[in-house]
């Protein structure tokens, strides 16, 4: 890509993005220059890389992409979803207060609710494993165990899109997420790793959380993981079906009517600053 790039700084609850208009004909971040955009030091500095897209469905007004810092696709992105919305308001490209979007997991329905809050439909979580996948199981679980680096480990598994793992833990603050969290993307369950949540619960419509993600290490949030973690907490019978999820960057508004309902996911989006990256 030799063009000079305009780009958006972006962040939701923390969780923050390069934002690309690649509308135009410009192609996606090749792993060289993913990698430089997302290094804090060197580059712009960010979590992943989102592009805007043309849009892929009847009704859709753009689509996006989300790349990790090595340049390998991701398939969803709760916060970068809201990101993405707000995006497309400030364009122009979106109106009204409710409108559609395409992820590379699927399709979306937002909805402008003001003050720089969006609310996405993530779609119904996918529990069987080989949808997540989890290698090893054939039936769904409320709760898996799985030996892992010595370690007995006990976890939900859920696909929004993208795989993710959820353990509950009594405190958060002491979890071991960077020993844990990479150990579990390393095992041979998951053949294409996966986003591990550790979840705390405080009342059954307050949770606690920080993930360790897959390209990404932990971040201030996750919003995907912030609905895997509902989803699985609510099978266990430990929380209710609508609850805050606080997460390190802030707090995300998660709702799973029931079984075979889509997860809503609500919370903030903001604008960091506009550049131009010489390529």
């Amino acid at each position: 890509m030799a063009e000079t790039l305009h780009f958006s700084k972006m962040h939701g609850a923390g969780n923050d993005f390069v934002v690309l208009d690649l509308r135009g004909g410009l192609r996606p971040p090749d792993a060289v220059l993913a990698a430089r955009l997302a290094d804090r030091h060197r580059g712009v500095g960010c979590d992943q890389i989102l592009t805007i897209e043309p849009p892929r469905s009847a009704g859709a007004v753009a689509a996006y992409g989300i790349w990790n810092a090595d340049g390998s696709p991701a398939g969803q992105c709760g916060n970068g979803a809201r990101c993405v919305a707000a995006w497309l308001v400030r364009d122009g490209a979106a109106r009204g207060p409710r409108f559609v979007v395409d992820s590379p997991a699927g399709t979306h329905q937002v909805g402008n609710l003001g003050g720089g809050r969006y609310s996405i439909g993530m779609g119904v979580p996918r529990l069987e494993p080989a949808q997540v996948p989890l290698a090893g199981f054939d039936v769904p679980q409320p709760e898996y165990a799985l030996d892992v680096s010595g370690r007995n480990l006990r976890f939900g598994a859920v696909s929004m899109g993208n795989p993710h793992a959820v353990i509950e833990v009594a405190d958060v603050d002491a979890a071991q997420v960077a020993v844990i969290g990479p150990a579990l993307q390393a095992s041979a369950a998951f053949p294409q790793s996966v986003n591990v949540g550790f979840a705390q619960v405080l009342a059954p419509d307050h949770v606690r959380l920080r993930v360790y993600e897959r390209g990404a290490g932990e971040t201030l949030a996750c919003g995907s993981g912030a609905c895997a973690a509902l989803v699985a907490l609510v099978r266990r019978g430990r929380i209710a079906r609508e609850a805050t999820v606080s997460l390190p960057g802030g707090d995300l508004r998660i709702g799973w009517a029931d079984d075979g309902a889509e997860v809503i996911m609500a919370g903030p989006a903001a604008f960091v600053f506009e550049g131009e990256w010489q390529a």
